[in-house]
């Protein structure tokens, strides 16, 4: 199964919510050329659920999601499957990028366990319990190619979108996401401006918001990243648009 990673276009933090996280307005678009792979295998290296793969999977968002599929109800089913099977997980998304490779994972996995053990879940109840485990993985889920995601990524309006071609850059540079978060945090920012600016964007297409509006404008992360990662001040300057928090940066092909 196809994990396919995910591009911010716009990326506006709008408020915080009574838990104290970020509320985001954004503009996500599926990269259907750029995708993880995930599917049972019968190789298997101890008892149990495991996740082999070259990539380090310890703390890995899926083996969450196993665990709560097990609390909500399918405990005997999962451990029977994975008695003689493993999740086999070959990584292509980077990592640390801002592409989503860690929440389309766990979505990914959340659809394969679905079909395999015909659980019957629907798109929405899927949905349901992946906030349980982090966001963007609700997108994931919703097999949308372009949509307007809110709150803190669970409200997702599918958008009749024209997609530019795009070129992207790919810096040997880690981004930790909760990072660069705290990092926004210590700056003021005028929430309702911000908003203002993402009704705006929300009812355009992506060509159009990208041929209109500067990168540092279009993502509330992107200084906040530079500040954290100075090396990615090069593409600040070079007109680079920032996905996420980081650190996959992207241009229009003209």
């Amino acid at each position: 199964m196809k994990a396919y990673a995910k591009a911010n276009i716009f990326l506006k933090i709008v408020g915080l919510d009574t838990r104290g996280y970020h509320l985001l307005n954004s503009r996500f678009i599926l990269l259907k050329d750029l995708y993880d792979e995930l599917y049972l295998s019968n190789e298997k290296t101890q008892e149990g659920f495991e996740i082999i793969s070259d990539f380090y999977c310890e703390n890995n968002i899926i083996k969450k999601a196993y665990h709560l599929l097990c609390n909500y109800g399918y405990k005997k089913e999962l451990e029977e499957l994975f008695k003689n099977k493993s999740l086999k997980l070959i990584k292509n998304i980077p990592t640390g990028a801002g592409l989503g490779g860690g929440s389309s994972n766990c979505a990914s996995f959340l659809i394969l366990i679905n079909e395999t053990l015909n659980l019957k879940l629907s798109t929405q109840e899927l949905i349901n319990l992946s906030i349980k485990l982090g966001s963007d993985i609700a997108f994931f889920l919703s097999g949308f190619h372009s949509a307007n995601v809110k709150g803190c990524g669970e409200i997702i309006d599918a958008f009749e979108d024209e997609i530019p071609h795009i070129n992207w850059t790919f810096p040997q540079i880690f981004c930790d996401t909760n990072e660069v978060y705290k990092e926004f945090d210590k700056k003021k920012y005028d929430f309702e401006l911000n908003l203002k600016q993402a009704k705006i964007y929300e009812n355009l297409s992506t060509k159009e918001i990208l041929q209109i509006y500067k990168n540092f404008e279009l993502n509330d992360l992107f200084t906040p990243c530079v500040s954290l990662y100075p090396k990615m001040l090069n593409y600040l300057e070079n007109q680079y648009f920032l996905s996420g928090s980081g650190s996959s940066v992207f241009k229009v092909c003209k």
